[in-house]
C-alpha cells in the first residue's frame, strides 16, 4: 500500500494515478479518515495521560470525599476512553480498507491509456514459422500424440482440469530443470514452496483471497486458500521481517503448482491448456534495495528473455499500460509467445510477466531492512517474474515445433534432460 504520509502529501498524482488506473476510489474521504484518526489517537492519548494523573493523586492522602470524585471522575474517563477507543478502531478499519484499494505509484514510462490492449510493444524476437501444412493447435496435437487428457479430467475433477501423458509429463519436468539450471547459475536460491497461505499473507501480496470477485480457492473453515502463484508464498517468506543490508539482494527460484479460478475465462482463445484451474509454475522473486529494484526488474526481462530464446519460441515484449496494471504493480513487462493454433491464423498469447511492486508489498507484509549508513529501517522493494508458467510453455513448443508427418520436434535445449527423445511422434 502507499503509506498515508505520501498520500497526503501527493493528492493530486494519486488522483491522477487512480484514474489512469481505471480505480475509482474517494482520496478525498480517505484523507478525512485520516484527519479523524489522529483526532482520535490525540483524544485517546489525552484520557490516557488524564487517567495517569488520578491515579497518582490517589496515592496521596486526600480527605474521603476528594477520593470520591476522583473515583468518579476515574469512572467517567474510563468510559470515555473506552468510546474513544472503539472509535479510533472503526476509523482505522476503514482507513485501512480504502488503502488496500489505491494502486501503487505508477512508473514515468508507463503508457497510460483506459484499455488493456493499448500496451506498448517493446521489441519482438525470433521468426513467427510459415508452415508448409495447415498447423493445429495444441489441443489437436496432443490428442493425437496422446499428451493430455482433457475428458477424463472434467469427469473427475472438472472443467479446465486435465492430466498429462507420455512425453509431455517428462517435458513438464524438462521445463522445470531446464529454468532451475539457469536461474541457480544466476545465483537464485530454489525453493519448493507451500500450495497454500493463509489469507491475510495474500492481502499482503494483493490478492483478494474472499469475495465475489476473487480468483483465489479458499479451504473452508480456515484461514488457508490455494496459492495462484509462487509469488505468494515467496513473498511471505520474509512476512514481519527485518533484514540487513548485506542480505539484498535476495533472489529465489520458487517451483509451486498454481489454482486460480479463472472465473468468467471462455472462449476459443481460453481453451485447451491456455486457462486452467491449476498448473505447475517456476517464479522468480526478488527482495533489494529501493536504489536496485528497476536494474533488478530489467534483469527478470532479461532472464525470461534468455529462456525463451534458449526455447526457439517466438515472442514480444510489452510495456503494460496503466488499465492493465495489477494494484501492486509500479511497472509490469509481458513476455507473449507466438501461438500458430490461437485463434483463427496464430496469435501472440502471455506467457511471462515481470512486475516491480516497490515498497507497496512490503509495507502491507511488514518487511524491511536495516540501511548500513544511519542503521535507520527501510522498505525493501519486491520484484517477481514468471520464469516458465508449464501449460503455456506446452502450447508454444507443441504448436511451433509441430511437423508435416504430425510430430513435435524437442526444443534442443530440453534434449538433455529427456533421455535422447528428439521428437513426439503419433501413436501407432
Amino acid at each position: 500500500m502507499l503509506s498515508i504520509k505520501y498520500i497526503r502529501e501527493n493528492i493530486d498524482a494519486v488522483k491522477n494515478n487512480c484514474k489512469n488506473r481505471n480505480i475509482s476510489i474517494d482520496i478525498d474521504h480517505l484523507l478525512l479518515l485520516d484527519t479523524l484518526r489522529r483526532e482520535y489517537v490525540q483524544k485517546s492519548e489525552g484520557i490516557s495521560q488524564q487517567q495517569n494523573n488520578i491515579a497518582k493523586q490517589m496515592k496521596s492522602p486526600m480527605p474521603q470525599e476528594e477520593r470520591d470524585a476522583l473515583i468518579e471522575q476515574g469512572k467517567a474517563l474510563k468510559a470515555d476512553f473506552a468510546l474513544a477507543t472503539e472509535q479510533l478502531a472503526e476509523t482505522e478499519m476503514n482507513l485501512r480498507e480504502l488503502l488496500n484499494h489505491i494502486p501503487n505509484m505508477t512508473h514515468s514510462e508507463v503508457p497510460i491509456a483506459t484499455n488493456e490492449a493499448d500496451s506498448s510493444e517493446i521489441s519482438q524476437w525470433g521468426d513467427i514459422p510459415n508452415f508448409s501444412f495447415s498447423p493445429l493447435d495444441h489441443v489437436e496435437l496432443a490428442e493425437k500424440l496422446d499428451l493430455i487428457d482433457f475428458e477424463s479430467a472434467a469427469r473427475v475433477t472438472g472443467q479446465k482440469f486435465y492430466y498429462l501423458k507420455n512425453e509431455a509429463v517428462l517435458l513438464e519436468q524438462a521445463l522445470i530443470l531446464y529454468a532451475m539450471h539457469m536461474l541457480r547459475a544466476e545465483g537464485f536460491t530454489p525453493i519448493m514452496t507451500p500450495d497454500m497461505a493463509r489469507a491475510s499473507i495474500l492481502d499482503g501480496i494483493g490478492f483478494n483471497p474472499r469475495g465475489a470477485e476473487t480468483q483465489i480457492y479458499s479451504i473452508a473453515n480456515t484461514d488457508l486458500c490455494m496459492i495462484a502463484t509462487a509469488e505468494i508464498t515467496l513473498g511471505g517468506l520474509m512476512a514481519d521481517q527485518i533484514l540487513s543490508e548485506e542480505q539484498l539482494p535476495m533472489k529465489f527460484v520458487g517451483l509451486s503448482h498454481c489454482f486460480r479460478t479463472e472465473a468468467g475465462a471462455a472462449g476459443r482463445e481460453s481453451r485447451g491448456l491456455y486457462r486452467v484451474h491449476q498448473f505447475t509454475k517456476i517464479e522468480m522473486f526478488a527482495f533489494t534495495t529501493p536504489e536496485e529494484s528497476d536494474t533488478q526488474h530489467s534483469a527478470f526481462l532479461n532472464l525470461e528473455e534468455r529462456l525463451f530464446q534458449g526455447l526457439g519460441i517466438p515472442y514480444r515484449v510489452l510495456d503494460i499500460c496503466t488499465a492493465d496494471l495489477g494494484g501492486p504493480a509500479y511497472r509490469k513487462y509481458d513476455l507473449e509467445a507466438w501461438m500458430p493454433g490461437r485463434g483463427e491464423n496464430g496469435k501472440w498469447g502471455e506467457v511471462t510477466s515481470t512486475s516491480n511492486c516497490t515498497d507497496y508489498q512490503a509495507r502491507r507484509l511488514k518487511i524491511r531492512y536495516r540501511k548500513n549508513i544511519d542503521k535507520k529501517t527501510q522498505f525493501v522493494h519486491m520484484i517477481n517474474g514468471t520464469a516458465i508458467a508449464i501449460s503455456r510453455a506446452l502450447i508454444a513448443i507443441l504448436e511451433n515445433y509441430q511437423q508435416a508427418d504430425g510430430s513435435v520436434r524437442i526444443p534442443e535445449v530440453l534434449m538433455p534432460y529427456l533421455g535422447g527423445i528428439t521428437h513426439i511422434s503419433p501413436r501407432k
